[in-house]
């Protein structure tokens, strides 16, 4: 039987109202603004307060996690969560009543985020089985990927067939979900066994932190850089195939259904992991997957029958699916004593950028071409990307 320390349900169960309650929530935000009047070429101004503090602050959380306050910041994210909620419901006679609640609301997403990440990698420490990092952290991104797909499903329920939904009950179910978190944020930390004698009492300072040995730094940051490029890609695919669709006169109800198989298959590749990696090693299967994802975008370039793409887009997400945790592994192992906390909130703050940056940079620079020009240069940075782990990768097989 598995032990809890192994199996840590209350992290699991924790990324999936974390993530049907941050998906619920932003589409939401959106649809709000647009009731108080904001001119849609505006809405980006919602989507980058999520992230403005998040931004600023991942690395000062990151800190305050090694420095051994992971309790009251599991707690302080619970209450970012629910009392920002409460604010969208109650409190927004205006637009910047709007952006302030949902910056504090990034806030505690980011702040959750990574008390579950490094949560998960203590849970593998606990069990003195760095391997079983994979496949926990295979099942953690599952949950939260259950939570993603959850959320549309609920947002069409409650929303019905409106074009702009009523807003209060959807923010009422936001609020339920942020309220099932924060119940399952209690139990983790009363749960907590007295294992934090594996933490620093004092932080390191964070120049020394982030001057690792060379050969540490170097698969930090190249996983972080392949972690960042491959969110973008499943982020560009989301906004561009459907614009690819219209150019090919492929129904919206095809669209949708490919990408559903897209995030299914991402599921599945997360639920294998453990397997996949004792088969065939965790820096090899990064490398190969992300050139196999690269590979399977760049594809969608190309004009093909309808069930060609649904298996390029397949493809895609299976391979896609198994990096983004590979990486989290990569970077609590290879994270020394006592940073781990930090370079966990790097690797967040750059995935944030690069989902605030490179789509639209990747759009501005592929116009001329048109959708499919997106899906090439997306190929080419991934494949940069598959380069870029072959080169600062270990020189041996990380254990």
């Amino acid at each position: 039987m598995t032990s809890p320390a192994r199996y840590p349900w209350a992290v699991l169960a924790h990324a999936v109202f974390l993530q049907l309650a941050a998906y619920t929530v932003r589409p939401t935000a959106s649809y709000r603004a647009l009731e108080l009047g904001v001119e849609p070429a505006l809405l980006g101004l919602v989507v980058a307060s999520f992230s403005l503090l998040p931004l600023a602050a991942a690395v000062w959380v990151g800190r305050m996690d090694d420095a051994g306050h992971g309790r009251p910041l599991l707690l302080a994210g619970a209450l970012l969560m629910v009392g920002s909620g409460v604010g969208l419901l109650l409190v927004t006679p205006d637009v910047w009543w709007l952006l302030g609640w949902n910056a504090l609301l990034g806030l505690g997403h980011l702040i959750s985020l990574l008390g579950e990440q490094s949560r998960i990698a203590e849970a593998a420490a606990i069990s003195g089985r760095r391997r079983n990092l994979d496949a926990l952290f295979g099942l953690y991104t599952f949950a939260g990927s259950a939570g993603q797909a959850l959320a549309p499903t609920l947002l069409a329920v409650v929303g019905g067939g409106s074009v702009l939904p009523e807003t209060g009950p959807l923010f009422a179910l936001y609020l339920a979900a942020a309220a099932c978190m924060s119940a399952t944020t209690l139990w983790m930390v009363v749960r907590r066994s007295g294992t934090r004698g594996t933490r620093r009492s004092t932080s390191i300072p964070l120049r020394q932190a982030l001057a690792a040995d060379p050969a540490v730094r170097r698969p930090l940051v190249t996983s972080i850089g392949v972690s960042m490029m491959v969110l973008c890609s499943i982020d560009l695919i989301q906004v561009y195939l459907p614009a690819l669709g219209v150019e090919r006169g492929i129904p919206a109800s095809v669209v949708g259904a490919l990408l559903t198989a897209r995030a299914l298959a991402t599921m599945a590749s997360r639920l294998a992991l453990g397997r996949l990696v004792d088969r065939f090693g965790r820096s090899g299967l990064i490398l190969w997957a992300t050139a196999a994802g690269a590979a399977a975008v760049l594809a969608v370039a190309v004009p093909m029958p309808e069930w060609a793409l649904g298996a390029v887009l397949v493809g895609a997400g299976y391979a896609l699916g198994i990096v983004q945790p590979l990486t989290m592994t990569v970077v609590s192992l290879a994270a020394p004593p006592g940073t781990r906390g930090t370079w966990l909130a790097a690797r967040i703050t750059a995935n944030r950028l690069g989902q605030a940056v490179i789509p639209p940079a990747v759009g501005l620079l592929a116009a001329g071409m048109g959708s499919a020009g997106v899906f090439t240069a997306a190929g080419v940075l991934l494949g940069a990307s598959a380069a870029g782990w072959r080169a600062g990768r270990p020189g041996r097989p990380t254990p």
